[in-house]
């Protein structure tokens, strides 16, 4: 009998190395894939998608040699990289060079992370915008740690989940905005969970100056029970809302408009998301796009499964609970615009996270609702497999 329990303990010590050094492994892995977007003489730079018109470009920009795709392959951080040059929009070339500046320039968190990282010179500051979604990417690794430490399969398998979310993986490779925004909002679950209401809503506030939907941080701060959590539930509230206050009074005074563009991407409850399936099933019968609707169709599939597992935990308790029931909820009024590969799936990070942090949790089933909610893991699967990189 000692002996059989001896070997349980060693069985069960065996299993938790093996777990901790494949999630090296995978931090590994992820690491050489984003090697591989060094160039000589550019850096990292072709991890942020500049585009090929120079002309559009303001002057900071055209001084810093930088990678341009050869393809033409340009995305949003295009945007925000040129606004880490210019974080006070001093310089009116900002204007030209941004689709919708007082829009663009409304998320200006994250460029000033980058001049500062960069100490304000341009070359440097360009390398740390394309870098610091791996920066948060490793941070966020030892974060959810907390949570999810990688000692056993089911641990192992929720933490990779996260960590290689579609979406989080999309936000690294075209230095965009959501990655690190998630750090923010997990910072933010830490704080509040340690009963530090009011840094928990400091941190949601300032997380607002990336994106507007990180203002639903607010679903984390704790519930009031008496009159004092109301008054401190109050402050917490102010404490979110007054840094993009503040930005926005700021932006005012330059473009002398509500900076409120692209509130489009809110529609009626499950238009969009029936849209966005009847598109996918069209694509699927054309061979040219079939890719292009399985990624779609895989989205709505996951999404779809972690707001079902939501609706049945209802553990309104859990700050994390709180947070993703929000986003699934902005799941069903996402624009069409938004249902695209990589789009909606970063769109939804908190959504995917809080999803397998509560189902890592559950005594219930776990791996069929961990399949099923983790179906856009395959498209990053297939690459490893085939290519050996996850990005």
């Amino acid at each position: 009998m000692l002996k059989r329990a001896n070997d349980g303990v060693e069985g069960a010590r065996r299993r938790r190395a093996i777990c901790r050094a494949l999630a090296i492994a995978l931090v590994a892995l992820f690491l050489a894939s984003v090697a591989r977007f060094y160039h000589q003489g550019t850096g990292f730079t072709s991890l942020i998608g500049l585009p090929e018109n120079h002309g559009n470009e303001i002057p900071a920009l055209r001084g810093v040699p930088h990678y341009v795709h050869p393809s033409g392959v340009t995305y949003d951080g295009q945007y925000y990289a040129q606004l880490a040059l210019e974080p006070l929009l001093r310089d009116p070339a900002i204007d030209r060079a941004i689709d919708v500046a007082p829009y663009r320039a409304r998320r200006i968190l994250f460029s000033w992370t980058a001049w500062l990282m960069g100490l304000g010179r341009p070359a440097w500051v360009l390398e740390a915008f394309a870098l610091q979604n791996v920066l948060y990417w490793l941070i966020l690794a030892a974060l959810m740690t907390r949570w999810l430490p990688p000692e056993s399969p089911r641990q192992l398998a929720s933490w990779a989940a996260c960590l290689f979310a579609f979406g989080l993986l999309w936000s690294v490779r075209f230095a965009l905005l959501d990655g690190p925004s998630l750090v923010l909002l997990v910072c933010a679950i830490l704080a509040a969970e340690r009963g530090r209401t009011l840094v928990s809503a400091a941190i949601v506030g300032i997380a607002g100056l990336a994106r507007e939907t990180n203002l639903l941080g607010i679903g984390i701060l704790p519930l009031p029970s008496d009159r004092g959590s109301w008054l401190r539930l109050l402050l917490a509230i102010g404490l979110v809302a007054l840094p993009l206050a503040i930005w926005l009074d700021y932006l005012w005074s330059i473009y002398r408009t509500t900076t409120f563009a692209a509130t489009d991407q809110l529609t009626l409850p499950f238009v969009s998301y029936a849209a966005a399936g009847r598109r996918a099933v069209r694509f699927l019968a054309n061979p040219e796009s079939r890719g292009y609707g399985l990624v779609v169709l895989l989205s709505i599939a996951s999404l779809s499964t972690q707001a079902a597992y939501l609706a049945i935990a209802r553990d309104r308790h859990s700050p994390w609970w709180r947070l993703a029931v929000l986003y699934a909820l902005l799941m069903l009024v996402a624009d069409r615009s938004l249902w695209e590969p990589g789009g909606i799936n970063r769109f939804l990070l908190p959504l995917t996270v809080g999803f397998n942090v509560l189902l890592s949790k559950s005594s219930g089933a776990f791996w069929p609702w961990f399949a099923a909610g983790n179906l856009t893991l395959l498209p990053t699967v297939h690459r490893m497999l085939t290519t050996g990189w996850v990005l």
